[in-house]
């Protein structure tokens, strides 16, 4: 019996010792640069993932990505370019060099765990502590997602890590629960401000009966539900509120394109995500449903996305809000000048390459690509610095990492002395705390800093509003036609130049969005049962009573010496008329009055008579 336990109680002592062993390979960053302090960064280098076949008899493979995504593209080397001028800068980090790995994730709640969990654990050749489970995250920070449902799962997972998530496209106003989600920071506004915006966007020019699509996702969801809210309060009724998502069935799809064309309203708020809007369009452009005029998100009101612009008949006029533009010195020339790389972990603008130039790298066939081809003569979403106000936000919420940092590490910058007295490669998970007290200048001159939710101090301009146009070449521009100001006071909201405004099928001509036209003058609203109260019918006032404003539910009774006119909507004195007895009236007025005192008498007479 003592042999027995002096056998077995190794075999449980080994069991009870904590040891961790990664469960499965980890992916491979796209971009990655080593360094004394690593920086995650998890971005959507393609629209969406290919949906898996699921047998349920093996594992699933992990996830593969379709559609290339230029813009995010831009986002991620606005990321890279930060670091770099962070690196060679002596007033930010001195003696401390900055490293990256970033992540494609699809826009995939999924991939977008996985590449987190990647981020916190490294790969599987690093030896743990001990063979604990106890391991300090690679990585203090994390850029990016650029969507809100992925930035809500990965922020609920990084939280008991306190792991800060600092994203730079963002939006949804669930977000900015600091008791959801204490460690989520961002660099883009919330949707309550552009959600706000757009009901009153929508009372400016008259629209109070509206249709209204959305993502079926935290950021439509969320979206619609403020702009509800907002729209009840500016006296706009939706006609319809229909949600749509990228893995819905095409029957789904074509039910709301066919509420689209029974609906009797003219205008659309669209809070939609460009690969999702792009499915209805599709529908909407085999069917030839065109002459509504859409209100779109910051998501795709400027976005130059080729699939998009060939639905131009149908958006033609469309008009919306957009993060307002912005100038970041060298950052052309630095998108020009990346090259791709066969190295492990670092050939994510590798199948851009191929793309761009028609070719494919590593290959001995006539169309095999060198690595060398020029940028400079190319045209799309990652070369255009026209529009980068999201790119802009990468570039802050990079900048926002490196002061918090900065401060963190006790740096000291003097002519004398430029070092860091915490340096070390196992950063403390105290980031978030300076992260909440940074407040910096940027190179444009911007001062930048988090208010208590963990969003952008709003001030000044919060948005531009952009419109689609035709320019003399025939091609389709995003003008920019005004500004909204959230902060201003009531009724000089928006700075509009009317005159550049080209509105759905109208033309200059803003097109009319109600249910019911405005009561005029002399008539009262009577809301029409089990209807929004926009719809109406205009009731004239009753006999008696006027009513000298537009589109009022109540007439006012006139008083007694005076009457309505006939258009019912002023009370005039009433007329005062003396008979005269050359007129019939007065004739037969007098004569009734005679007739009356001579019976009088003729009555009293006969009583006399009896009594004597």
């Amino acid at each position: 019996m003592v042999l027995l336990l002096f056998l077995f109680v190794p075999l449980f002592t080994e069991a009870l010792i904590p040891v961790c062993n990664l469960w499965r390979k980890t992916e491979l960053p796209v971009f990655s640069k080593n360094g004394d302090i690593i920086i995650g960064g998890i971005f959507s280098f393609h629209d969406s993932p290919l949906d898996p076949n699921l047998t349920y008899l093996a594992m699933p493979e992990v996830s593969k990505c379709k559609g290339l995504n230029f813009r995010e593209l831009q986002f991620a080397q606005a990321m890279v370019f930060a670091i770099d001028e962070i690196n060679n800068r002596t007033d930010i980090l001195p003696d401390v060099i900055l490293g990256y790995k970033i992540y494609d994730v699809c826009r995939d709640i999924h991939l977008t765990l996985r590449s987190t969990m990647a981020l916190l654990s490294g790969d599987e050749n690093n030896l743990l502590q001990d063979d604990s489970c106890i391991k300090l995250s690679i990585v203090p920070a994390i850029i990016g997602p650029s969507t809100s449902s992925p930035a809500v799962a990965i922020s609920t997972t990084l939280g008991p890590f306190s792991i800060p998530v600092i994203s730079h496209a963002a939006s949804c106003s669930c977000l900015s629960n600091k008791k959801l989600f204490p460690y989520f920071f961002r660099t883009a506004l919330s949707d309550y401000h552009q959600s706000v915006a757009m009901a009153q966007l929508a009372k400016y020019f008259g629209w109070t009966w509206v249709g209204a699509i959305r993502n079926d996702d935290d950021y439509g969801n969320y979206g619609m539900a403020t702009f509800v809210e907002a729209a009840q309060t500016e006296g706009i009724c939706v006609e319809y509120s229909e949600a749509i998502h990228r893995t819905y069935p095409r029957e789904k799809i074509l039910r709301v394109v066919d509420i689209i064309k029974l609906s009797s309203s003219k205008v659309i708020i669209a809070f939609l995500t460009v690969n999702v809007f792009e499915i209805l369009l599709k529908e909407l452009f085999l069917q030839n449903v065109t002459g509504y005029q859409w209100i779109g998100t910051e998501s795709w009101i400027s976005t130059k996305n080729a699939a998009m612009l060939q639905y131009y008949k149908i958006m033609n006029g469309a008009i919306g809000m957009s993060v307002s533009n912005a100038v970041i010195p060298g950052l052309k020339e630095f998108l020009l000048n990346v090259r791709p790389s066969s190295l492990p972990g670092n050939s994510g603008l590798n199948e851009y390459w191929e793309y761009i130039f028609k070719c494919t790298l590593n290959s001995k066939n006539n169309y095999s690509c060198t690595g060398h081809e020029s940028l400079s003569e190319i045209n799309n979403q990652y070369t255009d610095v026209s529009n980068i106000g999201y790119t802009y936000n990468s570039y802050k919420a990079t900048y926002t990492v490196a002061y918090s940092l900065h401060n963190l590490l006790g740096c000291i910058v003097t002519e004398n002395v430029k070092t860091c007295v915490n340096k070390s490669n196992n950063v403390p998970l105290q980031l978030a705390h300076y992260l909440k007290t940074i407040n910096f200048t940027t190179k444009i001159g911007e001062n930048f800093y988090f208010d208590k939710n963990g969003d952008p101090a709003a001030k000044g301009k919060t948005y531009d509003i952009v419109n689609w146009q035709l320019n003399k070449e025939g091609d389709v521009d995003f003008a920019t036609v005004g500004a909204y100001y959230a902060f201003a006071s009531k009724g000089h909201e928006f700075d509009m130049n009317y005159k550049n405004i080209v509105f759905a099928g109208t033309g200059n001509k803003v097109p009319k969005s109600v249910c019911s036209e405005s009561c005029q003058p002399g008539t009262r609203k009577a809301t029409q049962k089990g209807r929004p109260i926009c719809c109406y019918d205009c009731i004239p006032c009753a006999e008696g009573e006027i009513n000298n404003t537009t589109d009022s539910s109540d007439c006012l009774k006139c008083p007694v010496e005076y009457k309505p006119n006939k258009q019912k909507d002023e009370c005039i004195l009433k007329e005062i008329e003396y008979l005269s007895f050359q007129e019939i009236m007065g004739i037969l007025l007098v004569t009734l009055s005679v007739l009356g005192a001579l019976l009088t008498l003729y009555t009293f007479s006969l009583s006399s008579c009896k009594a004597i």
